[in-house]
């Protein structure tokens, strides 16, 4: 995509309206959530669903397994466990000594 320049008024409240062509180039339709980036002294706006895709692209990119939701939940529910019972054969070897 080729650099553009747009110059936009910020009210006093600090509101500003994106033209419909930026709109519509970062593929923003109707009510949109956007990340604000601050830089130095730079502004950048990405449509939310950028970040989840660059995040998914990452992952794919890296993980050595195939996992789901439910994979990751079971094994956060295995170290709770497991650190629970940790934690429970502690507070007995305390009451030992």
């Amino acid at each position: 995509m080729a650099t553009q320049t747009i110059d936009i008024r910020v009210a006093s409240n600090g509101r500003m309206v994106l033209p419909a062509s930026v709109r519509k180039a970062m593929g923003l339709h109707g009510d949109a959530k956007v990340i604000l980036t601050i830089e130095d002294d730079q502004v950048r706006l990405s449509p939310i669903g950028h970040g989840v895709s660059r995040a998914q692209a990452l992952y794919r990119e890296h993980a050595k397994h195939a996992r789901t939701t439910d994979d990751f939940l079971d094994d956060r529910k295995a170290e709770t466990a497991a650190d629970l019972g940790e934690a429970a054969s502690g507070d007995e070897d305390q009451d030992v000594q």
